[in-house]
C-alpha cells in the first residue's frame, strides 16, 4: 500500500460548466443575454453614452473613450 494508489473519487470536477476552456484556461462562453443599457451623460466630455448598468447619482459614469483614457493610467 504505497502513496501512489488512487482511489476513484465521488467529488464532482471542478471544471466549470458551460462554455469550453481555450488553450489558455479561461473559458469562452457561448451564450451571452443581452444586457439591459441605461442612457447616461459622460463625466469627463459631456457626452451621451449607454452603459450596462443603472447610474447612481454622485458617481462618474464615463462613455468608452473616456472610460479607455482612464483605464490607461
Amino acid at each position: 500500500m504505497g502513496r501512489n494508489n488512487r482511489r476513484e473519487s465521488n467529488k464532482p470536477s471542478r471544471r466549470p460548466s458551460g462554455g469550453f476552456r481555450s488553450s489558455f484556461g479561461s473559458n469562452i462562453r457561448t451564450f451571452r443575454p443581452d444586457r439591459e443599457m441605461h442612457k447616461a451623460k459622460c463625466s469627463e466630455c459631456g457626452k451621451d453614452c449607454e452603459v450596462p448598468f443603472k447610474p447612481t447619482q454622485g458617481k462618474p459614469v464615463y462613455c468608452k473613450d473616456c472610460f479607455r483614457q482612464k483605464k490607461k493610467w
